[in-house]
Formats: C-alpha cells, sequence, structure tokens
C-alpha cells in the first residue's frame, strides 16, 4: 500500500509542510492567516510537486517537502527526491554540495545518465575541464537521449575542448616488482671439441619500487581556436637496489588549434633519462597530436613523433632517429562502459644494425564505473620487435648468428572506489603481467607486478 502524506498548503502564504498524523479537528476558516488546506497523495505525487515548485525557483518551499518526506523505499522515487535536493543546491551555487550528491547517487547506481550529466556540468562551473569532459564522454554514450538534449552535450564537448587550457597531475605508490632487470635466469652453454663450457645468466631480482608521477600543462588562448600549449611530465621510480631506479623527464611546447568536433596539436620536444641515477640517454625532435569525435559514442586519435636519440654511454651503437605513430579509437558503450582500442608502430634507426628494429603494439582496454563506487580496467596488449641485423648468440650449446625477434605479451587489471577518497585522490590497486618471447635464448623473460597507487579523482 502506498504511504499517504499529509500536504498542508498555506493559502496566504504559500509553504508546505509534511504531518506526521492526521487531525480531525475543524479548520478555522474565520482567520486567514492561519487557513490552511489538507492535501493527501503518494510520494510520487509529492515529488513532482518539488520538481514544480524547483522549476519556479521556489527552493525553500520544494526542500520543506523533500526533507521531511518519510523514506519512501521506492528506488526511482528516492533518487528524483535526491536529484531535487542536488538540483537546489546548484542552482543556489552551493556547487561542493551537489557533487557530493551526485557522486554518491552514481556510486550506488552508475548508470543514471541524466546524473552523470549534470556532475559534468558542476565540474564545468568549477573549471575542472578535465572531470567535466570524462563523465560528459560517458553521459553522452547514454540510451533515449532527447535531440536537444544530445545537441547541448555536443556543444558542451566544444566548450570543455576550448576551456582545458591547464592541468596538473601527480600520482605516487608502491610497486612490488618480481623482475626489475628483466632477466630469464638459468645458465648458458657452449660446446666445443674441448668439452661443454657454461656460465651462469643473471637471475631475477626481486624488489619493492616507489614510484611518483607530476606533470602539468597550460595553454596560452590567442582566441577562439589558437592557443600555445607548453607541458611537462616527470617520471621515477625508486628501489633499494639502486641500480635500477629510473627517472624520466620530459617537456614539449607548440601551437595548438581547437574547433568544433577536434583538436591538432604540433610541438617540439626533449626529454632525458636517468638509469640508476646515471645518464642514459637525451631525445629531441617533434610531435603532432590529433583527436577528433566521430559521433557521440566514437571518439579517435593519433600522437606522431619524430625524435633524434644521443645514448650518454652507447652512442657507437644505439644513436639514431626514432619515428613511432599510435593510434587510437575510444568507443562508450554506455553511460558507465567503455572501450580503447590502441595500436603503435615504430622504428628505431640506429648506429648499428643489430638494435636497428621495427615494433608494432596493439591493445585492447575496457573500462567500467560499478555499483557501490567501484571502477575497474582491464587491458591485455601485444607486441612484436623486428631487428634488422644479425647477431652472435649461443643456440643449441654453440655460437649462432640470429636476427632477433621477439613478441611480447601484458595483461593489466587495475581496480579502485571512489568512496575512499583522500583530499582528491583515490587508491588504485594495478596487477600486471609480462611475458616476453625471444628466439634469442637468453633475451626472453616473465614478470609479475603489484601496484598501489594513489591516483587523481575523475
Amino acid at each position: 500500500m502506498v504511504k499517504k502524506l499529509i500536504v498542508l498548503l498555506m493559502l496566504i502564504q504559500p509553504m508546505f509542510a509534511w504531518a506526521e498524523s492526521h487531525n480531525d479537528g475543524a479548520i478555522d476558516d474565520s482567520d486567514e492567516q492561519k487557513s490552511i488546506m489538507e492535501i493527501t497523495m503518494s510520494p510520487v505525487d509529492a515529488v513532482k510537486i518539488a520538481g514544480n515548485l524547483v522549476y519556479e525557483g521556489k527552493y525553500n518551499s520544494a526542500l520543506q517537502i523533500l526533507t521531511k518526506m518519510p523514506q519512501t523505499g521506492q528506488n526511482a522515487v528516492e533518487i528524483e527526491r535526491w536529484y531535487l535536493i542536488a538540483q537546489i543546491e546548484q542552482r543556489r551555487g552551493n556547487i561542493d554540495e551537489a557533487i557530493k550528491i551526485y557522486r554518491k547517487l552514481l556510486d550506488e547506481q552508475p548508470d543514471l545518465v541524466k546524473i552523470r550529466y549534470e556532475l559534468a556540468q558542476c565540474y564545468m562551473l568549477q573549471e575542472k575541464w578535465y572531470r567535466a569532459d570524462y563523465h560528459l564522454r560517458l553521459a553522452m554514450a547514454g540510451n533515449d537521449i532527447p535531440e536537444p538534449v544530445k545537441r547541448n552535450m555536443m556543444y558542451y564537448r566544444y566548450l570543455v575542448r576550448q576551456n582545458k587550457n591547464w592541468n596538473v597531475w601527480f600520482n605516487f605508490g608502491v610497486a612490488p616488482d618480481n623482475n626489475i632487470n628483466q632477466v630469464a635466469g638459468g645458465e648458458e652453454c657452449i660446446t666445443n671439441p674441448f668439452g661443454t663450457f657454461c656460465r651462469k645468466l643473471p637471475e631475477p631480482i626481486s624488489a619493492v619500487g616507489y614510484n611518483a608521477n607530476l606533470g602539468g600543462n597550460y595553454e596560452f588562448k590567442f582566441g577562439e581556436h589558437w592557443r600555445w600549449k607548453s607541458d611537462a611530465n616527470l617520471y621515477g621510480t625508486v628501489f633499494r637496489k639502486h641500480d635500477y631506479d629510473d627517472l624520466y623527464i620530459g617537456l614539449s611546447a607548440g601551437p595548438r588549434y581547437v574547433w568544433t568536433n577536434g583538436d591538432i596539436w604540433l610541438a617540439g620536444i626533449g626529454s632525458r633519462r636517468l638509469y640508476g641515477w646515471d645518464g642514459y640517454n637525451w631525445s629531441y625532435g617533434g610531435k603532432l597530436d590529433m583527436n577528433y569525435d566521430f559521433t557521440r559514442r566514437l571518439s579517435a586519435g593519433i600522437g606522431t613523433y619524430v625524435t633524434n636519440n644521443i645514448y650518454d654511454e652507447y652512442g657507437k651503437y644505439m644513436n639514431g632517429m626514432s619515428y613511432s605513430a599510435y593510434p587510437r579509437l575510444s568507443y562508450s558503450i554506455d553511460g558507465t562502459k567503455y572501450l580503447i582500442l590502441r595500436g603503435g608502430v615504430s622504428r628505431d634507426d640506429t648506429a648499428n644494425d643489430i638494435y636497428k628494429n621495427w615494433r608494432y603494439t596493439v591493445g585492447l582496454g575496457f573500462g567500467s564505473e560499478l555499483p557501490w563506487g567501484f571502477f575497474v580496467y582491464l587491458e591485455p596488449s601485444l607486441s612484436w620487435t623486428r631487428y634488422d641485423g644479425a647477431r652472435w648468440t649461443v643456440k643449441n650449446n654453440k655460437f649462432t648468428e640470429i636476427t632477433e625477434r621477439d613478441f611480447g605479451q601484458r595483461y593489466t587489471v587495475s581496480l579502485s572506489n571512489n568512496k575512499l577518497d583522500f583530499w582528491g585522490f583515490v587508491p588504485t590497486l594495478t596487477f600486471g603481467y609480462t611475458r616476453r618471447d625471444s628466439n634469442i635464448e637468453n633475451r626472453g623473460y616473465n614478470k609479475m607486478s603489484v601496484e598501489f597507487t594513489m591516483r587523481q579523482k575523475f
């Protein structure tokens, strides 16, 4: 049976109030200041009235209904009730409170497209453009969206693209790794007329790494379409065995053009890498990055790079040019799930033919917002590396000249929960497995890693 609610409607000073009990006493019609009309209605009707009051701007009257309603046990009614409360907060300028309510609703039921759309608009009001972009993309993939709303969403995507003029990111974590030196171990033997001689190969080293990634970008606007974009990125992993510490610094800057459905960025780039705190290599060159939205669900992009690489210690073998292209497709399945298809082809023209190679990669990622605030992302990826020149190596207990061919596999699963929010950071657990097979026996290896990081929340 639907629970009946008592709404008190003041005739002179309009106001709604919920009565916890029904009073059979007579109403004094002679006193206009206290005249009251009793209306009995269902929770659905009450929420409809509150909704009308919200759209009329009568927020106090609407809040009296929405906040004093008893729990109905009807999920749809409760969602609409909290949605209207968030709308009131949003319209009054209390954006943080509105965001809290929208996020709570999405944590419980992530397929609420209307709620995600409103959340994206709140982030736009706060100029948190990257967060707005994430939720707007998911909301746009929802089903049964009215055409006027679709047009608004496409326009908002354009606004987001125009206004994403700065961003800062900082992630840190702990990553146990059972093979930081990426070797297979075992022994290598050679047989000749004097007998068989063997040597032990380096064994895999297990260690716990501490990593951090700090970066940011900024765009100086020249007008509606043109701007100058610069970014910087610092990534480092530190182990107890500091011989394997890895530090990377990258910079890029150049003009960027933005239009309704896409953008293009041409930039000069430079990077420096330290390995074991010793200089490893320098790189400089240029890149062209393009993005385009084909539909509200399907987007594409490609990054192309040309760099000159200078190695500190192995320059006479590995100095040379690199050319690469990395296309990607992103498809939003619905308001909670999406796919990312990645590809790649790269060419290293090194000083020595042994290290010249072509490399091809492909990966398919799947991400999903789950109930109770969980988020999961899975991505298997494959790679093939083909070298130009042959090298002398040991195979079948004898020296043989072999042209290296490698096949790599990597599988990752990441899990996080948006309810575990610490100053805008969410703990994320990532499991990874990497396997490389090679026609050169000591070039293959297996490794597993578990990474615990604190990532910025979207």
